[in-house]
């Protein structure tokens, strides 16, 4: 997956900087405006408001995700995973700035409340991409995947966001490897066999959709 460009980083940087000295509802627009070197104008065209600025990120990563999950994957809970990472990955990049961010939605009600919706979106994201590519699957199945790997994302995630080291990606890797192997949807074991007959022993709690997927993989 590429990386995302976010040509609105210097107004970014600068807001939370004076988010975080002075206060969120004590900035104003011309203040960010102006430490970013940019006019009035040019900010409310790049963004709606002061919490567009804290959340024009997850903004841009939900575009990107959409159109990465839309591409087609032959293993869907594989795509989530990685959908996953890739977010971990962009914040881990600038550890810094997204530790500032995380420090000023903590102390900012209005922006809390915005973070529960949008944490919301990446779920839904994943949900609704999983019962598009798994025809069949119990809903239940879809959202409960959603929902581990969006949790077990944000535990890893605050980690880094809390702490003063590093996070490595292998640490929410690891994980997410745990959550499909609890979820009844481990990673495809490979097979050189060129068997006609096919024999599968699968786990009484993977969901039939993937048990039906798997085994139309191999009859093809």
């Amino acid at each position: 997956m590429r990386d995302i460009s976010e040509p609105r980083s210097a107004v970014v940087a600068a807001a939370l900087e004076l988010f975080q000295n002075q206060g969120f509802e004590q900035t104003s627009v011309e203040q960010i405006a102006k430490a970013a070197g940019v006019s009035r104008s040019t900010f409310f065209r790049q963004f709606g408001g002061k919490e567009d600025v804290v959340f024009t990120d997850h903004e841009a990563l939900i575009e990107h995700l959409r159109l990465f999950l839309a591409e087609g994957h032959d293993d869907p809970w594989e795509a989530v995973c990685a959908a996953s990472e890739y977010v971990f990955s962009h914040f881990a990049r600038d550890p810094e700035l997204a530790r500032r961010r995380y420090q000023i939605v903590r102390e900012v009600p209005v922006l809390r409340e915005r973070e529960i919706i949008t944490v919301f979106r990446y779920e839904r994201l994943f949900d609704e991409y999983l019962r598009r590519s798994l025809p069949g699957i119990d809903p239940l199945d879809a959202v409960g995947f959603a929902a581990l790997v969006t949790a077990v994302h944000n535990h890893v995630l605050r980690q880094l966001l809390r702490g003063t080291k590093k996070v490595p990606l292998s640490t929410l890797h690891d994980a997410l490897v745990d959550v499909r192997r609890r979820f009844g949807v481990a990673a495809d074991a490979p097979s050189d066999s060129a068997d006609d007959v096919v024999v599968a022993v699968f786990p009484r709690t993977m969901p039939m959709a993937e048990v039906t997927r798997r085994l139309r993989a191999q009859l093809d």
